[in-house]
């Protein structure tokens, strides 16, 4: 198969044409099976070093175009394979190699779980006198289950909070009630728990 993109970002084993690119995104839709965003596919093909940025974002519209994948949720800007991009995800699955499908699947699945965190917890982040408030608050459905709010000296930090409340609002939760509540149990399990994780 002739390689027809720029392979800057691209690591060893991905996507060096606009054909394969466009299959795997075909197939991705096909496999994970709900509708996502453009920039969910092209990060999640992007983050395993699939393929560059320019050239998946370039593929996906050529979908569009073409009629195999359709906006299907005008409000989030999902999108998801029309018949044609299923027969092209069943068609040609096999011209993929199964580790390019796997490491695929894989980021879409997890930035799928993200977009998810993100849209049930927000975290704003507002300048104040001498730094930044940052603000957390964590759904539960319908309703607000916690808000809280932090003073960070400046902006890098308060990113920093952001990503890692993003990474397990859960446990922000788990660990105000247990702490609140003054459950000893509690309070050790998590912290065995952070441990791990640390």
């Amino acid at each position: 198969m002739a390689f027809d993109t720029f392979d800057e970002g691209i690591s060893l084993g991905g996507m060096r044409s606009k054909t394969e690119i466009r299959t795997l995104i075909c197939y991705l839709f096909k496999s994970v099976g709900v509708p996502m965003t453009k920039d969910a596919v092209v990060n999640a093909l992007m983050e395993k070093g699939l393929a560059n940025y320019f050239e998946t974002s370039s593929s996906f519209d050529d979908l569009i175009r073409n009629g195999n994948i359709e906006l299907v949720d005008e409000e989030k800007k999902r999108y998801f394979n029309t018949d044609n991009g299923n027969m092209i995800a069943v068609q040609l699955e096999d011209t993929l190699a199964p580790t390019v499908k796997e490491r695929a699947i894989e980021c879409a699945l997890a930035l799928l779980k993200q977009e998810r965190v993100e849209s049930e917890n927000k975290v704003t982040i507002e300048k104040c006198d001498n730094g930044y408030t940052v603000t957390f608050r964590i759904s539960g459905g319908d309703m607000e289950l916690l808000s809280f709010s932090l003073y960070v000296p400046d902006k890098q930090q308060a990113r920093i909070l952001r990503k890692n409340f993003y990474k397990d609002p859960d446990l922000y939760y788990s660990v105000m009630i247990a702490m609140l509540t003054r459950n000893k149990r509690a309070v050790t399990e998590i912290l065995d728990e952070l441990g791990s994780v640390i």
